[in-house]
């Protein structure tokens, strides 16, 4: 055998198994056709491409399990809306069954890679199912997001905002899985829908094919108010007004509005890692995801160009302040090398 040959076949050996040794990491996300399923996914698509690491990706999963696989170490990714932490660190809601102690030592374990808009909630209905608004949910099924979760909670807390409201106690909440969600909205087991919504939202386009929808607005007056503003204190939320030309619907959907735009608690997250995650693969998997984000911006979804990737400012971000999480060093590495600014409250 020549010389050169033996060469080039160490060559290819060296190269394998230099694949073979690329990191393998799971992350969990939401549905892939939402912020967070989108989000993750191209992550794993850039890490790859950048032969940073090789992202096995479980979608169609409750966020709220997912964020505490990351703290205890089980899973290595997940999206987590940004309220989730903040109810981990106080072992209430979702993780009441933590208990305040052991909450608030697994929330110190969660560091975040980037941030983005994961939805803006909202309430919505068929037509024909002769809803008024707001204003006519007393007595009526309402379809309000999984079993458990940051969706739900954020839900509720939106219907007794603008009905004052207890489920239960005025109207009956429906929970099914994501994976469930359009068909529950099409197959008449709720009257009515307060959910996360993105703009255009595939669940709502979706559900199109079984008539024409009606979206309203938070009004001006909830939206103002002082209660809806301490709403906006909780992490993870953030007041939005968006103009309702924006919304990117066609004919079959209303949008009832007093003037010409959208108003809602947008709901803030981001991709989380453990703090134990090695400072150069957090570095490599947030640069990898910078060089990525023309991609993930116009190529995924035609909501994406709304959902705040790539925003550093936490009046956008809502990090600091009452979140508990701050950006994962390598991450901050990364952003600070790519040009962008990381509050100092936030690292």
């Amino acid at each position: 055998m020549s010389k050169a040959l033996i060469a080039s076949l160490a060559t290819v050996a060296c190269l394998a198994t230099a694949t073979h040794a690329q990191t393998i990491l799971t992350a969990e996300t939401a549905s892939p056709n939402t912020a967070p399923g989108i989000s993750i996914i191209s992550l794993s698509e850039a890490a790859a491409k950048a032969g940073v690491a090789d992202i096995q990706v479980t979608s169609g999963q409750t966020l709220t399990n997912s964020v505490q696989n990351v703290a205890e170490g089980k899973s290595d990714i997940a999206a987590g809306p940004f309220i989730l932490p903040f109810l981990m660190s106080r072992g209430v809601g979702p993780y009441a069954g933590l208990g305040a102690e052991k909450g608030a030592e697994l929330v110190q374990n969660l560091a975040v890679l980037y941030t983005y808009r994961i939805s803006v909630q909202g309430l919505y209905a068929y037509d024909s199912s002769n809803i008024s608004g707001w204003d006519g949910l007393e007595g009526k099924t309402i379809f309000n997001g999984p079993p458990r979760g940051a969706a739900l909670t954020n839900a509720r807390l939106l219907i007794k905002l603008n009905t004052g409201m207890e489920e239960g106690a005025g109207y009956t909440g429906v929970q099914v899985n994501w994976g469930q969600a359009v068909k529950t909205i099409q197959d008449g087991s709720a009257d009515a829908f307060v959910l996360p919504m993105a703009f255009p939202d595939p669940r709502v386009s979706a559900a199109l094919a079984s008539g024409k929808m009606t979206i309203w607005s938070v009004p001006n007056a909830v939206f103002d108010g002082e209660a809806f503003g301490n709403v906006g204190k909780l992490p993870g939320t953030v007041p939005v007004s968006i103009p309702v030309a924006d919304m990117g619907y066609g004919d079959n959907v209303t949008v009832v509005s007093e003037d010409d735009n959208f108003r809602g608690p947008g709901t803030v997250g981001g991709d989380l890692v453990n703090v134990n995650m090695d400072f150069d693969l957090a570095k490599a998997l947030t640069a990898a995801f910078i060089a990525n984000l023309d991609d993930i911006y116009f190529a995924k979804a035609p909501f994406m160009p709304g959902s705040w990737h790539g925003e550093t400012d936490i009046a956008l971000t809502d990090m600091c302040g009452n979140n508990p999480i701050k950006y994962h060093p390598g991450a901050v590495a990364a952003w600070e090398e790519a040009g962008y600014t990381i509050p100092d409250c936030a690292k």
